[in-house]
């Protein structure tokens, strides 16, 4: 059976996105690779195994084109009001909390936020499928 270990996303400035990765979802370096043209860096936390890559392509300055194929990466927690309280207070901007209801009931808590190269990330409260 196939196990899913990262999602990876290009980035102008490593130092700021693993800032940003760490004040927002605790992630911390679990590896760095630098290679001649490009660094690989690995984020995790302790809560899975599952990583963000950062791809730093040497030589870049212009903000990468994410089309309209990319949709967002999303992260589960206990408390949705309290992250995004705790979110909006170190400045990150995100965007309000929303929530759908199916057939009368609650589906999903949710709001989303920006990294510092623009792709977005869903935050949403553990609820139902949500885990």
């Amino acid at each position: 059976m196939a196990k899913a270990i990262h999602m990876m996303v290009r980035v102008l400035d490593a130092k700021r996105s693993i800032d940003f990765y760490r004040k927002a979802f605790g992630l911390t370096v679990a590896d760095r690779f630098d290679f001649d043209d490009f660094t690989l860096v690995y984020l995790r936390n302790a809560e899975a195994d599952f990583e963000v890559e950062l791809t730093v392509n040497k030589g870049r300055e212009d903000p990468y084109d994410h089309g309209d194929a990319y949709g967002h990466v999303a992260f589960a927690v206990d408390d949705l009001d309290g992250e995004h309280a705790r979110l909006d207070g170190l400045g990150l901007q995100p965007n309000p909390i929303k929530e759908f209801h199916r057939e009368g009931s609650l589906m999903a808590r949710f709001f989303f936020l920006q990294d510092p190269d623009g792709y977005k990330i869903e935050m949403l409260q553990r609820h139902g499928r949500y885990r």
